[in-house]
């Protein structure tokens, strides 16, 4: 085997596919995965958002986080001048307020990662990387069930314009299953791209664009904070969960420090034994307490006081927790790549000659206790993205990750604790049933087939414990969307989609 992908879509996972068998490493598939990926996951990826990459270099042994996430704009543009409105996206049970408009756009940093990586990184040239891409946005994908829906959800971001219902809803109305979806701007901005290198993103057409929408449409954006932006990188929160080393992404970002805290009260709560569901309940919701009160205590928790440290420092960024996507690679030689990427919802304006839109995500809610538009200026969100690396005393090696807002720490943990705890096998971690806590203590969990630790019983004790939690009948995308790959200490490879969010997995030989 060349390697082994798991993607939240088929076509972002044949991409990752197609530069392994060109003779590429797990970075250059997994560069070549995200930016396919905003063709067929366009409502959760876009070359005008931000995200994370966590890195393991076989031939180095060293692991590495890189954060291309959004920063705050520079200076703020008046309040009364700005482009910044709310709408509501339709769950069908449920809605939530989400605020678009180019005041609402941070600034980007995809464009500037996917340098920075492939600069460090990458065996292949950059025009390989991008032809999956390309080829997807000229010719078109046909849309998926669940981006189908997607689509319904946040339909008044991709109806705001005729430029966005030219891409969404061609014939009047949102596309629907089966249909054809493509970018052809998209794809010569890509092909452009390869061709010119980042500064043609910086300075030319693209980065005029950029500037050119928010000076038009009531937005922060300058050229400076083009120029300015720049991607960090950082060493990986490591911590230990019972003889397992985790690699999380660490501080400003909260959520591997809030995934190394409820592992750390896991521990302390249950150390001779796998958790209970009440177990993971507890976990959930000191760790909201920890992620509002900036450490909570930690030591007499978890005793892990570098992750109270991260807890601390992430408290002082402000938090962004919207729609995401996550894909994941690990290659023959061992290189392993788990990279999270989002867009927030989108601000509702294409960028022009580009196929693509910039992202909202000064639209969060939470970055507004004190009103909006408060933020500081020039400052690294805080995000819940954790692409996550795990490390088994036997040297197995399993990267993963998932979207799905604040749900991201909770999948990731029950995964992480299915794996370790309960000894399941990837398929099975990823599709046993999940439960998350909300800092209000809502509780809601998966009612699916009986399987540890959502045995009968244990499901009776959370309803006695907690009589108001809530029970879904069937898998939900509420729940995330855990993609994740694996190599054994013998090379053997796997990998698994999670089937909440559309994933899928390839071996490639």
């Amino acid at each position: 085997m060349k390697g082994v992908v798991a993607a939240g879509h088929e076509v972002t996972a044949r991409a990752c596919a197609r530069a392994l068998r060109e003779g590429g490493n797990a970075f250059d598939a997994i560069l070549a995965g995200m930016m396919a990926s905003a063709i067929p996951e366009s409502v959760l990826s876009s070359p005008g958002g931000g995200g994370f990459l966590m890195a393991f270099n076989a031939d180095s042994r060293q692991t590495i986080l890189y954060d291309f996430f959004a920063r705050t704009p520079l200076q703020k543009r008046a309040t009364a001048e700005l482009d910044f409105h709310a709408i509501k996206a339709d769950f069908g049970p449920d809605s939530q307020e989400f605020h678009i408009g180019a005041g609402a756009t941070a600034t980007p940093g995809v464009i500037p990662g996917l340098f920075a990586i492939h600069n460090d990184l990458c065996t292949l040239p950059m025009e390989i990387i991008l032809e999956p891409a390309i080829e997807a946005a000229r010719n078109g994908i046909k849309v998926s069930p669940f981006h189908a829906y997607l689509f319904t959800v946040i339909a008044p971001i991709l109806t705001k314009t005729a430029e966005v219902r030219q891409l969404y809803a061609p014939r009047g109305a949102l596309l629907q299953p089966g249909d054809l979806f493509s970018s052809p701007d998209y794809g010569d901005f890509l092909d452009v791209l390869a061709r010119e290198g980042e500064c043609f993103y910086r300075e030319g057409e693209p980065g005029q664009a950029i500037i050119e929408q928010s000076f038009l449409h009531g937005g922060h954006l300058r050229s400076k904070d083009l120029r300015g932006y720049e991607v960090e990188r950082r060493t990986p929160l490591q911590i230990d969960y019972r003889s397992h080393r985790f690699f999380l992404n660490p501080a400003p970002s909260a959520g591997g420090p809030l995934i190394g805290f409820a592992l750390g009260v896991l521990e302390k709560l249950c150390p001779d034994r796998p958790p209970a569901l009440a177990d993971l309940v507890e976990a959930m919701m000191l760790t909201n307490r920890a992620r509002v009160a900036g450490n909570c205590n930690l030591r007499n928790f978890a005793d892990k006081a570098h992750v109270a440290q991260h807890l601390q420092k992430a408290s002082t960024h402000p938090p962004a927790s919207r729609g995401t996507t996550h894909l994941g690679v690990i290659d023959e030689q061992g290189n392993a790549a788990a990279l999270t990427i989002s867009n927030g919802e989108g601000n509702g304006l294409m960028l022009q000659g580009c196929g693509f839109m910039l992202n909202n995500m000064l639209g969060e809610e939470d970055l507004h206790d004190h009103g909006f538009h408060q933020w500081c200026e020039g400052q690294r969100l805080s995000s819940m993205m954790a692409p996550t690396l795990i490390r088994a005393p036997d040297h197995h090696l399993t990267a993963l990750g998932s979207g799905g807002s604040n749900r991201i720490r909770s999948a990731i943990l029950q995964v992480a604790s299915g794996l370790i705890d309960h000894r399941f096998s990837l398929r099975d971690a990823i599709d046993a049933p999940r439960l998350h806590a909300e800092k209000s203590g809502k509780i809601s969990f998966e009612n699916t087939p009986d399987k540890p630790p959502f045995t009968p019983f244990e499901k009776q004790k959370l309803l006695d414990r907690w009589p108001e939690a809530h029970a879904w009948p069937d898998p939900n995308m509420f729940f995330g969307g855990v993609h994740a790959v694996s190599r054994s200490e013998t090379g053997a490879l796997q990998g698994k989609g999670d089937r909440r969010r559309d994933g899928v997995s390839l071996t490639v030989t």
